[in-house]
């Protein structure tokens, strides 16, 4: 009896333990495969900011043609452009978005003087550019929403109990929402 009861015991202790470490498996595979899938998100972010990047040389140059004059509000655009290029480079999110933030001023800048040249925008070539850009800050607007919502989930789940204490100890932290600009609330003010 005495041998029975040792064998019981250790059974029933062997069994907490495979449910304790199947839980612990199972919440650490859940929390990597949602972590991943954050990183993954914002690298489609920084891909869509890449591809403004490459886009704006471009569209500085056609301008250029038609407004020699405006070459402070260009220099601005290709400063800001080149800063925040090597922003994306370092991987650092919080210079990368304010780095993005100094190009989106730069942009509105630009699209002012825009505004200012009927020539320019009749050209076809700035057109299309112009239309590539558009679509850009489009798809940039959408993947940082889809950004957003793989935050959401994997900040749910790291923080809802029992998960949390797996988290903790597994050091899984908290993922930071994308923060828009600073008075970005406000309409942008037009004037000639």
């Amino acid at each position: 009896m005495n041998l029975s009861k040792k064998t019981t015991t250790i059974l029933v202790i062997v069994a907490v333990v495979l449910v304790l470490g199947g839980f612990l498996i199972s919440k650490y595979n859940g929390l990597v495969r949602m972590n991943e899938s954050c990183n993954s998100q914002w690298s489609v972010v920084q891909s869509q900011y890449q591809r403004r990047m490459d886009l704006i040389p471009n569209l500085v140059s056609t301008v250029k043609g038609y407004a020699a004059h405006e070459q402070e509000t260009l220099t601005k655009v290709i400063e800001a452009r080149n800063s925040a290029s090597k922003a994306i480079e370092s991987k650092d999110a919080k210079q990368i978005e304010q780095t993005q933030s100094a190009l989106n001023t730069a942009m509105r800048n630009f699209n002012i003087l825009v505004e200012r040249y009927p020539d320019l925008k009749a050209n076809q070539n700035f057109l299309e550019l112009q239309s590539q850009l558009e679509g850009t800050e489009n798809r940039i607007a959408v993947e940082r929403k889809k950004y957003a919502e793989a935050v959401q989930v994997y900040n749910q789940k790291r923080n809802t109990f029992p998960t949390n204490i797996v988290a903790g100890m597994f050091g899984f932290n908290a993922k930071e929402y994308y923060n828009a600009d600073a008075g970005s609330e406000n309409a942008p003010k037009v004037s000639f």
